[in-house]
């Protein structure tokens, strides 16, 4: 079966992906940036491994032999769904490859944005670590004693609240509905967001999510408090966080995911020094990646069998 990892891979993973030739996989490595490589490539491919770059309807149709988009990860709205179904493309994710990837790069977010650690490492490395304003001093904070809130409830949350609850951290949680089995108490999206200090993003990007945190949310939310996002980037209006990051209304935020990505060097964002920041990674672990791979692996092996897919959505 003739696989596309649309994803640059680094030297385990290449030796890991061409060991899967002994059970059946050809599988071909496209960086998302190679897009000639790409449409070269499309015509023969049979199943797609992808990431982030977007699979357009013009994707499918360039490739009459693709029968599998198979998502690294668990987000599909990077996929043309309607046009999967159209000409009968399989489309699965893999909840739970990267659940504790995700709930460790949240909570480092979050430490990272209380301690200011960006600045104080930049700093630091210019000779200045020693010299820093004492003002700053009213900046540095800790996770023990805050309030947390949860903008969802899913399988990351889940995972961070019991921790975040371990480190004296009370933990509140908005959800669609009931949890019987969850660690916090449970508050409409308003309530939460005035009531915490820290707030964490964790629902899928939709037409009703789209700048969930706009300047309206942000004047409901306490002065000073720190938001957190490793879901996807617009479900912030980031112009609003920059003007409340800038007028100290939001104290300091700890952002793995943007509108624009790759994020232009010149977005105001990079420039301030209460934000902390990841090139949308927080999925990304050697553990993660075996993880996925075998949920990959599996359905093609499935694919070609005949078998039904794993954690299809379409």
């Amino acid at each position: 079966m003739n696989v596309v990892c649309h994803y640059s891979a680094g030297p385990g993973l290449m030796r890991r992906l061409v060991e899967l030739e002994r059970q059946g996989l050809s599988v071909s490595v496209c960086a998302m940036s190679d897009h000639a490589r790409f449409v070269e490539l499309l015509p023969a491919t049979e199943a797609l491994w992808h990431l982030l770059e977007p699979v357009t309807a013009e994707v499918m149709a360039a490739a009459p032999r693709l029968r599998l988009v198979q998502k690294i990860g668990v987000g599909v709205n990077t996929i043309d769904l309607e046009a999967a179904r159209d000409r009968d493309i399989a489309v699965c994710n893999m909840p739970g490859t990267n659940t504790q990837a995700v709930v460790e790069m949240t909570l480092l977010l979050m430490l990272g944005a209380l301690r200011r650690v960006s600045q104080l490492d930049t700093a630091t490395r210019a000779g200045q670590g020693w010299a820093l304003p004492a003002e700053l001093q009213d900046s540095y904070g800790e996770v023990c004693g805050r309030t947390v809130g949860l903008v969802g409830y899913g399988a990351v949350p889940s995972r961070l609240a019991p921790v975040l609850q371990a480190m004296d951290a009370r933990v509140l949680f908005a959800s669609r509905g009931e949890k019987p089995n969850a660690v916090g108490e449970r508050r409409p999206l308003q309530a939460l967001l005035a009531e915490s200090d820290i707030v964490s993003l964790h629902v899928p990007l939709t037409p009703e999510t789209e700048r969930l945190i706009d300047a309206d949310a942000i004047a409901r939310m306490k002065p000073g408090a720190v938001i957190v996002n490793t879901a996807r980037g617009a479900l912030i209006d980031e112009s609003a966080l920059v003007h409340a990051l800038r007028t100290g209304r939001i104290g300091a935020a700890g952002l793995d995911v943007f509108e624009t990505e790759p994020t232009p060097a010149g977005s105001m964002l990079l420039a301030l020094d209460n934000v902390v920041c990841t090139p949308h990674l927080a999925w990304l672990t050697r553990e993660t990646l075996e993880r996925s791979l075998a949920v990959a692996v599996e359905n093609c092996r499935r694919l070609a069998a005949g078998e039904d897919l794993v954690h299809r959505v379409v």
